[in-house]
């Protein structure tokens, strides 16, 4: 399933800097943006994840003057990675970015607290949890992109963020919005874009909207890479013979002829109206591009934006409003709606039958309490159309959506219990998004749930073959007691330290679990008695080289029991009152 991840935060909080660590790549090509230091256009590259997945990843820009340009290309991603300066915290366009996120429907990823090495401690501590506080739905990870510390932990969280998100339709016709175009010498007029739905290759005939060209593809190229066909979620650069660069520009659509007509006008239900009047006149961004519109209010939720030019939409596209500022967002109703406003029209497409209205608005899951708040439905009418779909607690989801999530859901499962046998469930919070839906629909899925862990029915963690290499491996700890071994299967490591039989530390050694006892019970004995522990100090009292010792003082930092200081350590509070 092809992803992309978009930057977002305030200038100079270290967004290219954070992106050049990540990928090995400068995103800032502008001779303008190296002079002066800061990004001012979108930039690209791929990111590649511990598990072997590849990332699309968009890199905007963070100053207030191009906001434009960061919504432009937001539009086109499936997660985040916000980033916040460490020493700073958050600033104006962090919450704004954030706010464009949440009304483009971007509700997937992750906060990078960069410059860690520039703070102390405590500083960071609390930039984390404002950080958490900021988007609790979202994991924190401090990072450094001058030291490099946090980068594998920040692309582990980027992993797991990615695993939630669903993806694009590639089965449809396709659509791909242009954020940039060049040309190249033997090759010609080159546009580029994130591909909405639908794939393309070698030889698809298009349409650029708004225009009606027609334009041919010679070829497809995702990261600098030739491919057969490029998937819906790629990055795409696609070759147009025949076509001058001037033709073209940042917000046309490229689509499969006659499957997107394009408007002037699109019929919507706002979804921010306290700020945005009747005759309003702002920008509407959509896809890529920026349009000047006019708002003409039809009472209730309904609007009709009426656009300076035409765009290319289908229902439920998001689109954001702003003036000087971001103001709102709104949803595509009706992407091809008459010329004259008609509020007896928006008001049935709104309401509808039960069972349409219904149908329309629980495409995604939605919460009945929401559904009876808005008030499109008697209470009457909102349980005859909940019959048109599936209930779970305050939750009702569609057939179709369920079931494509039940089908993804059995896959990762399958694929997990076939590579690790020993260890064959996920747990929860890696199967389901963040989302409180999640535990409403755990009964509907075809799994097995076993605390906070769900696998395929029937499916257990079986030694196997394996029995012998555990016994052996157990034997082997006992015996070096509180010194660390190297243990090359990692999968058996994990199986042994759920079961309680051994701990891993870093760089892939274990001590046996009553080595680690042993170990625990000098250092605390130690810290009551002195106050503090050295590594030193604690080398000695274990009778260890310095490398075990400082794998197990990582161990007890990470386990919460102790807190380093410099080149010391103390107890935390619960460990001292324990």
């Amino acid at each position: 399933m092809a992803l992309t991840v978009g930057t977002a935060g305030h200038i100079d909080h270290g967004k290219t800097w954070l992106v050049r660590a990540l990928t090995g790549k400068d995103t800032d090509r502008l001779p303008e943006e190296r002079r002066r230091g800061i990004s001012i256009d979108l930039g690209y590259a791929p990111l590649e994840l511990p598990d072997g997945r590849r990332l699309s990843l968009v890199d905007v820009p963070g100053h207030e003057r191009f906001v434009r340009t960061m919504v432009a290309g937001a539009t086109g991603i499936d997660l985040f990675l916000l980033v916040v300066d460490a020493a700073e915290g958050a600033r104006p366009q962090t919450f704004e970015h954030l706010a464009i996120l949440r009304l483009l429907g971007v509700s997937a990823g992750v906060v990078a607290v960069t410059k860690a090495d520039a703070v102390d401690e405590e500083t960071l501590e609390l930039a984390l949890d404002e950080a958490r506080e900021l988007v609790p739905e979202a994991e924190a990870v401090a990072v450094s992109a001058k030291t490099g510390a946090g980068l594998d932990e920040l692309r582990a969280a980027l992993g797991r963020a990615a695993d939630g998100v669903r993806g694009r339709v590639s089965s449809g016709p396709a659509r791909l919005f242009v954020d940039r175009v060049f040309s190249l010498r033997g090759i010609g007029t080159v546009a580029t874009g994130t591909l909405w739905s639908g794939t393309l290759g070698e030889g698809d005939v298009l349409r650029v909207e708004p225009g009606g060209a027609e334009v041919r593809v010679r070829s497809v190229q995702v990261h600098d890479l030739p491919v057969e066909r490029a998937e819906a979620g790629q990055r795409v650069a696609v070759s147009l013979p025949g076509v001058e660069r001037r033709d073209l520009r940042r917000g046309d659509a490229l689509v499969v002829p006659g499957a997107f007509p394009s408007s002037y006008r699109l019929d919507v239900t706002l979804e921010e109206l306290r700020e945005i009047e009747d005759g309003a006149r702002l920008s509407v961004h959509h896809g890529t591009s920026r349009i000047p519109a006019r708002v003409v209010r039809a009472g209730g939720r309904a609007a009709q934006l009426r656009l300076a030019t035409a765009v290319v939409a289908v229902r439920g596209d998001r689109v954001v409003l702003r003036g000087e500022t971001t103001l709102g967002g709104a949803t595509v109703l009706d992407p091809a709606p008459p010329r004259r406003l008609d509020p007896e029209r928006l008001a049935l497409l709104e309401r509808g039958d039960p069972a349409s209205i219904v149908a329309a608005v629980v495409h995604a899951p939605v919460s009945v309490s929401e559904l009876a708040a808005r008030g499109l439905l008697s209470p009457a009418e909102l349980e005859q159309g909940l019959r048109a779909v599936r209930r779970a607690g305050d939750w009702a989801f569609s057939e179709a959506w369920l079931a494509e999530t039940a089908a993804h859901v059995e896959e990762r499962l399958r694929r997990r219990a076939e590579a690790s046998p020993l260890d064959p469930g996920l747990a929860l919070a890696e199967l389901l998004p963040a989302q409180p839906w999640a535990p409403a629909i755990l009964p509907l899925l075809p799994v097995e749930r076993r605390g906070g862990v769900a696998s395929l029915p029937g499916a257990t963690a079986s030694l196997g073959a394996r029995a012998e290499a555990a016994a052996a491996l157990e034997a082997e700890l006992a015996a070096a007691g509180v010194a660390a071994a190297k243990v090359d299967d990692a999968e058996l490591a994990r199986f042994l330290e759920a079961q309680g039989r051994l701990v891993r530390l870093g760089d892939g050694f274990a001590v046996g679990a009553g080595g680690y006892e042993v170990a625990r019970d000098l250092l605390v004995q130690e810290c009551r008695a002195a106050g503090e522990i050295t590594l030193a100090r604690f080398r000695d009292l274990a009778g260890v080289g310095r490398r075990d010792a400082q794998l197990l003082l990582e161990r007890f930092d990470q386990d919460g029991l102790t807190r380093r200081i410099g080149d010391r350590r103390v107890l935390r509070r619960a460990a001292r009152e324990g």
